[in-house]
């Protein structure tokens, strides 16, 4: 379980500009005890993220939402650690995230809009067994992981490819097999659809409910909600770093619109 409280996030620039206004005007306090509150409030309205709170369940299919620069990214790579809050905190499977980072990427598994920006290795195999290796696991485990990853999506027989080689839906298929081996709880997917035609983004969202039906939750963060709400329990909306509206597709569907996020016609669902 994903359980995130109260998250505050700002960007080092925003931030450190926060922080240089709290320095400037300290000592001119007018003695009324709210210096402090005033600062905390000018600093959250700065915040990509301001309090979001939520909590996502082992097993669950949800779509993270919003327009551009709503706060989607940021929000997800705190729950792997990849970004540390300013305030609040995380905790998944009981456990604060930055006490065992270890655990956590274990329990998240993370792709990226752009799955080269994570490829280390040349090769598929060699690629996904990064994780599973950094584990410390033994060959046999490693192998087992690989090659179980690699058939959920269905790229088994490119084990030995080169990455450059890979068409970009097939390089996003890797990046998911990359998280697959670690075994997560969760699979946080960012944009994965960016950049495929249609046949490749309906297989891939095959896959993804397939994986779903095994037990695996999945987190998609996306812009679009074509061919996607039917498949997920949950949506979250964030709109300028806060949590608009979160629920069943059928309770938020109808709030999508003004909060900047395009809805699917009827002939496109």
């Amino acid at each position: 379980m994903i359980e995130v409280r109260d998250l505050v996030y700002r960007y080092e620039d925003r931030g450190r500009t926060a922080r240089t206004r709290s320095t400037d005007r300290e000592g001119d306090s007018d003695g009324d005890g709210n210096e402090d509150e005033r600062t905390e409030r000018s600093e959250r309205s700065d915040a990509v993220l301001r309090g979001v709170g939520l909590t996502i369940r082992d097993g669950s299919f949800v779509l993270v939402v919003g327009p551009n620069g709503s706060g989607k990214t940021t929000l997800v790579r705190h729950f792997n650690g990849l970004l540390e809050p300013d305030a609040g905190e995380v905790r998944v499977n009981g456990r604060r995230v930055d006490e065992d980072l270890v655990a956590a990427r274990s329990a998240v598994g993370m792709t990226f809009q752009n799955p080269r920006d994570a490829f280390v290795a040349s090769s598929v195999g060699a690629d996904v067994a990064f994780g599973p290796e950094n584990l410390g696991l033994d060959r046999r485990e490693i192998d087992r992981r690989v090659e179980r990853a690699l058939s959920a999506v269905e790229m088994s027989d490119r084990r030995d490819e080169r990455l450059t080689r890979l068409s970009g839906g097939e390089q996003t298929r890797v990046g998911i097999a990359g998280a697959l081996a670690m075994e997560p709880d969760h699979l946080v997917l960012d944009e994965p659809f960016a950049g495929l035609d249609w046949p490749a983004r309906e297989r891939l969202l095959d896959r993804l409910a397939g994986l779903h039906r095994k037990g695996t939750g999945v987190i998609v963060v996306t812009h679009d909600l074509t061919d996607l709400a039917e498949r997920a329990e949950r949506i979250v909306v964030l709109s300028e770093g806060q949590v608009a509206a979160d629920g069943p597709p059928a309770d938020v569907r109808g709030r999508l619109a003004a909060l900047s996020v395009r809805e699917p016609s009827p002939a496109e669902s």
